[in-house]
């Protein structure tokens, strides 16, 4: 009896662990930084991080509706009531968001920059289109991640 018992929670455990890692999906390299640097951080202190490679967490709160091209990510950790958020951004067709990751936790990484000017005009389009029902309600960012890969949960 003992035996059975303990069969069954080994089976149990393992069909709740192959459900968890089947609800995940990786995106370009994935993420391989352990900790992730806190939006909110980055954003106070951009200098300090300019040109490297961090982590993000966060909940998805926009995606680009044409190309899956980029997201906003919410800091949900942030100590002040104003949302954080960071744009990342990734190379056209080589990594594709799915709108259906609104509102799903993801961890993203990527290279801390600065908007470009061209950048820059495409999110002020974007947000243009905001008032048509868009997906962007954010300012123009000045700071985005480049992403190079993300998991998402």
């Amino acid at each position: 009896m003992m035996r059975t018992m303990l069969m069954a929670v080994i089976a149990v455990s393992l069909v709740a662990g192959i459900g968890a890692s089947a609800a995940e999906q990786k995106y370009g390299t994935g993420v391989t930084l352990a900790a992730a640097t806190p939006i909110e951080t980055l954003l106070a202190h951009p200098k300090e991080y300019l040109g490297k490679t961090v982590r993000v967490d966060g909940v998805i709160t926009a995606v680009c509706e044409m190309a899956g091209c980029w997201m906003e990510i919410r800091d949900e950790k942030a100590t002040d009531k104003a949302p954080k958020t960071i744009r990342i951004k990734v190379e056209d067709g080589v990594i594709v968001f799915p709108v259906a990751a609104k509102g799903k936790k993801a961890s993203i990484e990527g290279v801390f920059e600065p908007v470009s000017e061209e950048m820059a005009h495409e999110y002020a389009m974007d947000q243009e289109k905001a008032k048509a029902g868009s997906d962007m309600k954010t300012a123009v960012p000045a700071y985005q991640l480049k992403g190079t890969g993300a998991v998402i949960y």
